[in-house]
């Protein structure tokens, strides 16, 4: 088991925990633990229960939306990447597929748990969700980049003036 010290180390290398107080740190890390993950391993499927959030510390990580008849790679993820915000809702499901592109090491928190300590602790309930507001605007930039570009591409293929 990893200490609270080294895994305080680990956090504050990443944007994820910049500006947050000490105290919030080592809460967080009291919460958290190392999951690894082997290359091709699927992280969490698309409409899956959100149970863990996770920081990614070395690794890269696919997000997919899956269609019909294939899987749509929709954005790239690698270290300080923050993996399954909608963990944070609580009621809601999972909203992509996560993939582990090769070994993967995620720092994870229980969904439960933090919001349990968000309301408990304002201050770091809103500095956590203020964090995550911004992953997922980027979440859904990158989706959007993705469905422009598969649209674009499956237009000039049939011809059709983009």
């Amino acid at each position: 088991m990893t200490s609270v010290e080294t895994l305080m180390a680990i956090l504050s290398r990443y944007p994820f925990a910049e500006e947050l107080l000490p105290k919030h740190l080592q809460k967080l890390c009291g919460m958290s633990w190392e999951v690894p993950f082997r290359t091709n391993e699927i992280i969490f499927r698309e409409g899956d229960e959100c149970n863990a959030f996770y920081l990614i510390i070395s690794g890269t990580v696919m997000l997919e939306v899956l269609l019909r008849d294939c899987v749509l790679g929709v954005e790239t993820l690698g270290p300080g990447d923050e993996l399954g915000w909608s963990s944070m809702l609580m009621r809601d499901r999972r909203h992509f597929q996560a993939r582990a592109v090769g070994p993967v090491q995620t720092l994870a928190f229980d969904g439960c748990e933090l919001n349990r300590v968000c309301k408990e602790d304002p201050v770091l309930g809103h500095a956590l969700l203020y964090r995550l507001l911004g992953v997922v605007a980027r979440r859904l930039q990158a989706t959007r980049m993705r469905l422009v570009d598969t649209y674009a591409a499956t237009a000039n293929e049939a011809g059709v003036r983009t």
